[in-house]
């Protein structure tokens, strides 16, 4: 008889798994709010420009959509 090491996939993940998931998910979430508020920072005497307010929120969608969020 074959041993398994890893888990099928229908297995249950341990709560080491799903911590260590939700800190990756938590610190893509942190960057992605960090180029948002970057695109939308400005000068308070002056209009944020629209282009960097369109790249930050680019940037924000490419890094959760590169971590499949």
């Amino acid at each position: 008889m074959a041993q398994h090491d890893a888990p099928g996939p229908d297995a249950t993940p341990t709560a080491e798994a799903r911590l260590s998931r939700l800190e990756a998910q938590m610190t893509t979430l942190a960057e992605a709010v960090r180029a948002l508020a970057h695109g939308m920072e400005a000068v308070p005497s002056q209009d944020t420009p629209p282009e960097e307010t369109a790249r930050g929120a680019r940037l924000a969608h490419e890094i959760l959509l590169s971590q499949g969020l």
